[in-house]
């Protein structure tokens, strides 16, 4: 068990390693998203092939997704600090190396790289908050903040490669991790102390392999039909993606000691819980990927102001994650949970009213309205998740639900944004297969150029519309499943270990 005193109220030294954790978890977060705008310099200095540069963007979300519960366990088993200790030190090699890469190739191995060690950090860190704060109402808020620099760090990321990028090379994109990192290693040690568990057994190496696989080829399956349309690759890769995943469970129902705990799932909070992480990441990944095009390809916006106005809807999404805590204090989670499908969806809503003309203030309030949404997502669902289970499993709970915010991303983005292109391929001219390639073309006459940002507009308002109708039905699902009481507080770490023993049959 974790050497704290579990007994004693978080003091200055929790909060101080609060601080400490949310760098690398700022990094983790904001580097998915910081490339964005940094792709053109990058093209311009490595020349990478189409091929090339849709890894250097995927590479790093690919490892992070497949590789979180495998490190959640890791970390549980052998030691949560000395995994981040080791994850921060390679994820600082990773940004190094990343920044001075002569080719494509070496980029794509970096980010790589930086993946993987992005994963051992992510549920790690969200587990020895779970140490910090014994108290169910600080580790909320704790979590709370944890939340929301996650967030933050996404929401931020083209903004920040942005202003980077106005004075400096492509390179400094990456460098900025370095101070954060080597911060990290000087203060972690003093601060957080190692947490050790009792948890027996060794990890499943071929359950590692497995959902690791699973993972990787579901989610690359998923973001290449995405890309380039439903095709032989994608289908294969999630057909063997799925089945993966199947034989994982499968395994994970006969070990003794299971990667995963799949018996969490029939707590029907968690579960609810779980697909709160996924649902809103989805519509949130294919609103701003949609958007950003909108913006830029259908009013024409400069690529930095089309950055700036994402900030209302992230300051929004960051203060409610920090506040979520104190609200969830006084109305319960099951209020929250409800509260987040019915703000997303009542959010969506307004990109409805976005047109070929108009439609700078209705994607505003869009962002404002369902970031309070995405805000509620990202607090509660990561306290639920992990104080549902005890003190020993909160490193793979933790990694559930940012696998869970992964998944999210990709279905998002796969599904929504493949809605939104069949619809432009279905009304648009006809002449490319994306809004951007369309408006590329030369010779255009001005009513070809109007119907495709039209067909473009339609398609956005499809996945919309989709998104707005599953987080209706969701927030329903919620109101009427989700028990009215015992959600205030999660229950006792040991009750649910003996709990956990009676399901598994074995033996704590």
């Amino acid at each position: 068990m974790s050497q704290q005193n579990a007994k004693n109220p978080a003091g200055r030294r929790s909060w101080l390693g609060l601080v400490v954790v949310l760098g690398p978890v700022l990094l983790v977060s904001m580097d998915g998203s910081i490339l964005f705008l940094a792709m053109p310099r990058i093209s311009q200095a490595l020349s990478p092939t189409a091929d090339q540069a849709l890894w250097i963007l995927d590479i790093y979300g690919f490892a992070v997704g497949s590789l979180l519960i495998a490190f959640g366990n890791i970390g549980d088993r052998y030691g949560r600090l000395r995994l981040l200790m080791i994850g921060a030190a390679i994820f600082g090699i990773g940004s190094a190396a990343a920044a001075f890469a002569p080719t494509a190739e070496l980029l794509v191995a970096a980010r790589a790289l930086m993946g993987v060690a992005g994963a051992t950090l992510l549920p790690s860190a969200l587990a020895v908050l779970s140490g910090l704060f014994s108290d169910p109402r600080r580790r909320a808020q704790a979590i709370g903040i944890f939340a929301a620099a996650f967030a933050a760090g996404f929401a931020i990321g083209p903004i920040v490669g942005g202003m980077l990028l106005e004075r400096l090379w492509w390179g400094s994109v990456f460098l900025i991790n370095l101070p954060v990192i080597a911060l990290f290693l000087v203060f972690a040690p003093a601060l957080l102390g190692e947490v050790r568990t009792n948890r027996p057994g060794r990890v499943d190496v071929l359950s590692v392999a497995t959902s690791a696989a699973g993972l990787l080829l579901a989610i690359y399956g998923l973001k290449h039909a995405a890309a380039e349309g439903l095709s032989t690759t994608a289908v294969l890769a999630n057909v063997a993606g799925l089945a993966l995943l199947v034989w994982f469970a499968r395994r994970q129902r006969v070990l003794e000691h299971p990667l995963m705990d799949l018996s969490l799932f029939r707590d029907r909070v968690f579960t609810v819980a779980v697909i709160t992480g996924l649902l809103p990441l989805a519509a949130w990944s294919a609103a701003a990927y949609l958007a950003g095009i909108y913006l830029q390809s259908v009013l024409d916006l400069p690529i930095m102001q089309a950055a700036l106005l994402a900030l209302p809807g992230a300051t929004v999404l960051t203060a409610t994650c920090i506040v979520t805590p104190m609200v969830v204090d006084r109305v319960g989670k099951r209020a929250a949970l409800i509260a987040c499908h019915f703000s997303v969806a009542a959010g969506l809503l307004f990109l409805l009213l976005a047109t070929t003309d108009d439609g700078i203030g209705w994607y505003v309030a869009s962002t404002v309205i369902a970031g309070v949404g995405y805000g509620i997502s990202f607090a509660v669902v990561a306290d639920t998740t992990v104080g549902a289970v005890p003190t020993e499993r909160a490193g793979s709970a933790g990694a559930i639900a940012e696998t869970s915010n992964e998944i999210g991303n990709a279905l998002g983005i796969a599904l929504l944004g493949s809605l939104a292109a069949l619809t432009f391929r279905l009304q648009g001219p006809d002449l490319a297969s994306t809004l951007d390639e369309t408006l590329q073309l030369p010779g255009l006459a001005p009513a070809t150029v109007v119907n495709a940002k039209a067909a473009f507009v339609a398609g956005l308002h499809v996945a919309a519309t989709v998104a707005v109708l599953l987080h209706v039905a969701l927030g329903i699902l919620a109101l009427r499943w989700l028990p009215r009481s015992g959600m205030e507080q999660p229950a006792p770490a040991t009750a649910l270990a003996t709990t956990a023993d009676q399901t598994e049959g074995t033996p704590r």
